[in-house]
């Protein structure tokens, strides 16, 4: 009985891998498809690799995320042990360390300095404007240097 568990377990963790995994590809692809998009309604360049640099960072944030769920996945349904533990730890941590990295990069501020600098109430506020906004008009001065995608 315990061994058919552990099987089971071991195929849920491949199968999340396979899924961070298929996130990352389909991220890619995504973002490369909206910055094409972009240039070829016109938008330029510096609007196509904004698009391309927020929705590829999107993408890989989320594969590395479901990466994490899959290590813990394995991790505790296996016969853990201290060194088990210290791995899952340190890939924990490095994939921590590149999620945030990768969400500095996209919005170009520390996460704790975000909360100082705009409060949820103006995020909503700039996506409800965002989406009412039709695709010809431009940014609006509460816009500039976001990309809303």
């Amino acid at each position: 009985m315990q061994q058919s568990m552990d099987q089971v377990f071991e195929i849920v963790a491949v199968v999340v891998e396979a899924l961070g995994a298929s996130a990352i590809v389909i991220g890619i692809v995504i973002a490369v498809v909206l910055a094409v998009l972009a240039l070829v309604r016109g938008k330029g360049g510096k609007v196509a690799l904004a698009t391309l640099r927020t929705s590829l960072g999107a993408g890989i944030l989320l594969g590395l995320e479901v990466l994490v769920a899959a290590d813990l996945v394995r991790t505790i349904t296996s016969k853990p042990s201290l060194e088990d533990a210290l791995i899952l730890g340190l890939i924990v941590v490095i994939r921590t360390v590149l999620s945030m990295s990768i969400q500095i990069e996209i919005e170009g501020v520390l996460p704790w300095r975000r909360a100082l600098t705009t409060s949820g109430a103006q995020l909503l506020a700039d996506q409800v404007r965002a989406a009412g906004r039709p695709e010809s008009a431009g940014a609006t001065g509460a816009d500039e240097g976001r990309t809303v995608v």
